[in-house]
């Protein structure tokens, strides 16, 4: 039975980790503590530099991970000690969970004690049933790993963004930078550094919890914030609109 929660800050600002933590430990009635950035302990690892190189995405189409090369573990260094010159990798979700879990102390590494770490890194899992990688927002256990950037990088945009894209494209032989093809598109969904993002998240620290409490994964119902939402209307409805809860959950956590 969890009886306490460590949620570990982002460098991003947009993310109050301090409102998540207060609004975690209100749902669920156990002390939850929220910390500083969990990397920022480990800025002089070697090994954690090199494990983030191993846990790295080749290519969407290839199942083997990893680049060791000195320059990538070097770029890996860097951006463990400046968060703001990394992006634009993608990393085996699995890979870097067992990677932290390492990191924890043995005696807060039980299952009475969950850790949130939350994340500047976008995270993936590979997909055996299509053969390609997919990005994730969350890989849950223990530590439960939440990727901000996967918050609005993961579930497919509205059809019109893709139509508006493959138009451009064909148009003007290249494909405009994201920001363009966001402000142009008039359907709903979360933006980069979206002032939403905090309460975005609230649902996903909320399924930290009850996997570990419980060992269900995620809700069927598309409304409730436990559910997992692969396009951005579905999280839209199921974070940011009520009720927040099916039935089933809000007899839970209400």
């Amino acid at each position: 039975m969890v009886d306490r929660v460590t949620l570990y800050r982002t460098p991003r600002v947009v993310v109050d980790a301090n409102a998540l933590g207060s609004w975690l430990e209100h749902r669920v009635g156990v002390t939850v503590t929220v910390e500083d950035r969990f990397l920022d302990r480990f800025t002089d690892d070697t090994e954690l530099a090199t494990g983030f190189a191993k846990s790295r995405v080749l290519s969407p189409y290839q199942r083997e991970t990893g680049n060791t090369m000195h320059g990538i573990v070097r770029y890996e260094e860097r951006v463990l000690s400046d968060p703001d010159r990394g992006g634009g990798v993608l990393y085996d979700g699995f890979q870097l969970q067992q990677l932290l879990r390492e990191r924890l102390t043995p005696e807060t590494r039980t299952l009475d004690h969950l850790h949130i770490i939350l994340l500047d890194r976008a995270i993936g899992t590979w997909g055996s049933h299509d053969g390609r990688w997919h990005k994730r927002i969350n890989v849950l256990g223990q530590p439960a790993l939440l990727s901000v950037p996967g918050l609005y990088e993961a579930p497919a945009k509205p059809e019109t963004y893709y139509h508006m894209k493959q138009s451009h494209a064909m148009m003007a032989g290249g494909t405009p930078p994201r920001e363009v093809l966001e402000a142009a598109v008039e359907e709903d969904f979360l933006l980069k550094d979206d002032p939403r993002t905090t309460d975005a998240l609230r649902g996903y620290v909320l399924q930290a919890y009850h996997y570990l409490e419980t060992g269900d994964a995620f809700c069927d119902d598309p409304g409730c914030m436990l559910s997992n939402a692969h396009y951005h209307e579905d999280l839209i409805h199921a974070q940011l609109e009520e009720p927040a809860l099916c039935d089933r959950h809000g007899s839970i956590y209400d």
